[in-house]
């Protein structure tokens, strides 16, 4: 039986509203995911209107500006509404000597984000004077798994070692460094805007 126009639309309109949803979970642009995409501005928009539905090809690159791979875009890899991130196959970002891998997917209304942080010696994960890098009422639980860390919050300096753990309003201007001769490792949860009072 041929698909129907109104069902094509509401097709469309599913893949559309979760590239938005996913898209804007990540805090970008519709330009941002254009240019880490390769995909249009103007085409982006028509997928997320539900007006066109991509080709395998498109999907893939949209896919690809999310951090994510087509199952995951497409919800293939879901079972009912479980979301598996497989060893080794989290988001990675690497910038001067500061590795993480993303354990969980940026998914539309989520509320934590849990990811691995490497640091070489002497790497840091940002600058004395970097802004809150989370939003209003955040908070943050790190668990130092390997070596030794340097945290840097609100101008105080903080020392922990290997299974130590730390809570903090991650609203406030922070850092980690390590200063030590071996890499570190931590696992950071940041819960957003939990925080009252």
């Amino acid at each position: 039986m041929p698909t129907t126009t109104t069902e094509a639309q509401s097709s469309n309109g599913a893949v559309g509203e979760r590239v938005k949803s996913l898209r804007e979970a990540m805090d970008l642009s519709l330009r941002d995911l254009a240019e880490r995409s390769g995909v249009s501005a103007p085409m982006l928009s028509q997928v997320e209107r539900g007006e066109t539905s991509p080709t395998l090809s498109v999907a893939e690159r949209i896919a690809a500006g999310l951090d994510l791979t087509l199952s995951q875009l497409l919800r293939l890899d879901e079972d009912r509404h479980v979301v598996i991130v497989r060893a080794g196959q989290g988001r990675r970002h690497r910038k001067r000597g500061h590795s993480v891998e993303e354990l969980t997917p940026p998914l539309p209304g989520q509320r934590a984000d849990v990811s691995v942080h490497t640091l070489a010696p002497g790497a840091a994960t940002g600058g004395l004077d970097d802004p809150p890098m989370h939003e209003p009422g955040s908070r943050e639980t790190a668990v130092v798994l390997e070596g030794e860390i340097e945290l840097f919050i609100d101008g105080e300096r903080h020392r922990l070692e290997e299974g130590d753990s730390v809570t903090f309003d991650a609203d406030l201007p922070h850092h980690v460094e390590n200063n030590g001769e071996t890499g570190a490792r931590l696992i950071a949860v940041i819960a957003a805007g939990l925080r009252r009072g």
